[in-house]
């Protein structure tokens, strides 16, 4: 059977997980030994051969929200833990923190494309191969200890008078000239375009560069006609009001700013404010995006099955260079099968007898209960509620972009996306990964605690993985004692080395370990039982060795919770 082929067995995010180990392709002698019995496949294609993996038959959502803030990450019912220390490839976990996120320059112009689309039916001239990274450098930069590079120069204020006047005068013969007031120096002029928390050292420059070497830095840079623009309408308002000057100040104790403080209009807008900007009556294209569950399935998902898959298998062909026959519909491996579907059966009626018997001895739940497969819909969660969901893209009544999203406890996680070929200009996966941020920041305001949104793995080495650093702020999980750094501090450690340790404290542990492997839980022979009782039965050394792997692994509160299949 083909691997695509078990992925996409359906989740069921009830009441206990029961996960069984995968060793298949592991080179360490001591890793996982055994391949998944119940479902006989093989470790998905996607995922690196240098990790530690296991199939979920179930998995609640706190089970999976404590597992993939340990590195754990799903492709369908495939968990995966890459092995930091030893992959060519670290890959590090990387979460956004929504509530205090900015749009940069190029969030906003993909947000403004999408705007002129719907409103005038625009399409950008040129391709867009590097979807869904079209963000440019500059922007991944920012806030980066790249700024160090970065100067802030004081000048006098005879240059800054001098040079303001003849800005005003080269604008146009027609402009009326202004007379410049008297300004305060302040070593925040050039500082406070920078990012914050930068060092802003002023200095005065004097040497002139020789030809050929750059700008001349003892003159004031070049600007462009808005700026000027700004500076003669500021100034004016500062000779109207002399206390004006006043204004600028940002906080007691703090040098005066050079402008009085801007409006609040023209303050950034926010990124709600972005994405639903009003169109017109007239609008050219409608686009809807509707979040529909997945996971136990609804009746919007089952309706609108196949439509979808006609984007995914379009996807596939186009932008993986899959051949036609390639993804067929019960290989879509984050849609979930079809419940007629012969391997599903075989195989779900020993995942629910080992849930049901789950249920019954530990949870002594009725058995006639254990058969509602029902939404985890907590009263303090979300009105969605918890689990697998689909976010689909309506434009004009067709979907045209699919986004694959678990919401868990503490977070929205970006799991996969697919999308028409026909609509790349529009940059979807830059787009539709501002709409989860937004997504995010909404559910937020029901469910104080669900306040991240995790977008999978970050490779510093790899492009293609690299232009998730961009979405900031953002933080990166240390793969050692599993806290997360801000990953400003994590940059300079893998300019000099792929794998590294972001906790600076050397004396700091993994808080969650396995101290009680004992407490584990087994399940063998159609029964539960702690690894105490189970390892008494057990004569192969290696068996052991696996267990324990798994435990130090998923860490103490998941081992304890977490059932593991044993044959």
């Amino acid at each position: 059977m083909l691997s695509l082929e078990v992925r996409i067995m359906k989740t069921k995010w009830k009441n206990a997980s029961s996960v069984e180990l995968n060793g298949e392709n592991q080179q360490n002698a001591n890793s996982f030994c055994e391949v998944i019995t119940v479902l006989g496949g093989r470790r998905p294609r996607s995922t690196p051969n240098t990790d530690s993996g296991m199939w979920a038959h179930s998995m609640t959502v706190q089970d999976y929200q404590d597992l993939i803030d340990r590195g754990w990450r799903r492709s369908g019912k495939y968990v995966y833990k890459p092995v930091m220390n030893q992959t060519c490839c670290p890959q590090y976990t990387i979460r956004c923190r929504p509530l205090q996120f900015q749009p940069s320059k190029s969030h906003k112009k993909v947000l403004k494309k999408m705007l002129k689309f719907l409103a005038k039916g625009e399409i950008p001239k040129g391709s867009c191969k590097d979807e869904p990274m079209d963000s440019t450098v500059d922007d991944a930069v920012v806030g980066d200890f790249a700024l160090i590079n970065k100067l802030d120069i004081q000048c006098d204020l005879k240059t800054l008078s001098d040079d303001l006047k003849e800005s005003l005068e080269s604008e146009g013969k027609n402009s009326k000239k202004e007379e410049p007031h008297e300004l305060l120096q302040s070593q925040d002029f050039v500082g406070e375009k920078l990012a914050s928390g930068e060092p802003s050292h002023s200095v005065k420059v004097h040497t002139v560069p020789k030809p050929g070497k750059g700008a001349d830095l003892s003159k004031p840079p070049c600007r462009k006609a808005k700026e000027i623009r700004k500076e003669r309408k500021r100034l004016k308002l500062m000779q109207q009001n002399p206390a004006g000057e006043h204004e600028g100040f940002q906080a007691q104790g703090q040098p005066p700013s050079l402008f009085p403080a801007k409006a609040k209009s023209n303050q950034p807008k926010a990124l709600e404010d972005l994405i639903f900007e009003s169109l017109p009556e007239n609008a050219s294209h409608k686009l809807e995006v509707r979040v529909v569950r997945s996971s136990p399935p609804s009746s919007q998902f089952k309706a609108t099955l196949l439509e979808s898959y006609q984007v995914y298998k379009r996807y596939q062909m186009v932008i993986h260079k899959n051949s036609p026959d390639t993804p067929t519909e019960s290989q879509v491996r984050l849609v979930p099968v079809s419940f007629e579907d012969p391997e599903f059966k075989s195989s779900f009626s020993q995942s629910f007898s080992l849930y049901v018997k789950y249920q019954v001895a530990i949870h002594q739940d009725p058995p006639d209960e254990c058969g509602k497969t029902e939404a985890e819909t907590p009263p303090n969660g979300p009105d969605c509620g918890y689990g697998s969901f689909h976010q689909q893209y309506w434009l004009d009544g067709k979907i045209i972009a699919v986004g694959v999203i678990d919401i868990l406890p503490n977070c929205v996680s970006s799991v996969y996306l697919y999308y028409d070929p026909d609509y790349s200009f529009l940059s979807l996966g830059v787009y539709s990964a501002l709409r989860e941020i937004a997504f995010t920041r909404q559910l937020h305001e029901k469910t104080s605690q669900l306040s991240y949104y995790y977008m999978g793995f970050y490779i510093h080495s790899c492009p293609k993985m690299k232009y998730k650093g961009q979405y900031r702020p953002s933080d990166l999980l240390c793969p050692e004692t599993y806290v997360w750094v801000p990953i400003e501090q994590c940059l300079p450690s893998l300019e000099n080395s792929k794998y590294c340790r972001f906790n600076q404290d050397p004396e700091a542990v993994d808080e969650d370990r396995s101290t009680e492997p004992d407490r584990l839980q087994v399940f063998h022979k159609r029964a539960i039982m702690p690894y105490r009782v189970y390892k008494k039965h057990q004569k192969d050394p290696s068996e052991e060795a696996a267990v324990l792997q798994y435990a130090s692994l998923v860490g103490q509160k998941c081992s304890e919770r977490m059932l593991l299949f044993r044959n």
